[in-house]
């Protein structure tokens, strides 16, 4: 079955508004172990249908373009909704001085081509959403990717098995850093593989 986000389930932006903080303070509880640092400068931010739901009603709420602007944010969303045999992140490089993030950005083109998750001999590499070319010309990257972590079968069951260390890398010559998944962490995610 296709877990996506319908139309259906888009609440009515007045209804919204009366829930907004409750939503909002429920998914940060969710989002806890959903989110992992990797070196000085990468987040990854794990999707799920929550997530997505949530900014689906976020920007319908902030950008208040009403109906016609559904579509578009399903269109947007809906991609990032894992499918049961995958793990779906986005990527975010967290730079706060201009010139600096100019400079880090400006030496990694392609880094979205070097993100795996390793689980004793498993390695799922990460494959980047192809909604737009995030690497220019002159091999400078965007500060903002959205990868998907393709499992099969047996990458399911090394991911369960905590008794296997789960690490999270990017092996870019200009960033080459790994983080550990916590075993919080890796419980939450399996949720997505059902």
């Amino acid at each position: 079955m296709t877990r996506q986000i319908t139309r259906a389930d888009i609440l009515p932006m007045a209804e919204y508004a009366k829930v907004r903080k409750d939503k909002r303070a429920e998914l940060v509880a969710k989002k806890k172990h959903r989110r992992v640092e990797i070196g000085p400068y990468v987040t990854f931010y794990f999707e799920s249908y929550d997530t997505m739901w949530a900014q689906v009603h976020e920007m319908l709420y902030i950008e208040k373009g009403g109906e016609e602007q559904i579509t578009d944010e399903l269109a947007a969303y809906n991609p990032l909704i894992p499918q049961g045999s995958e793990l779906i992140a986005t990527m975010m490089f967290e730079i706060d001085e201009e010139n600096r993030r100019r400079r880090v950005l400006g030496r990694l083109g392609g880094v979205e081509q070097t993100v795996t998750i390793t689980i004793g001999s498993h390695v799922v590499r990460g494959t980047a959403e192809e909604d737009v070319d995030r690497t220019t010309a002159a091999g400078k990257t965007s500060s903002v990717h959205f990868l998907h972590f393709p499992f099969t079968a047996d990458d399911i069951a090394a991911f369960r098995d905590l008794s296997q260390p789960a690490i999270l890398g990017i092996g870019h010559e200009g960033y080459q850093h790994m983080a550990m998944l916590s075993a919080e962490t890796r419980k939450a995610l399996a949720s997505d593989f059902e």
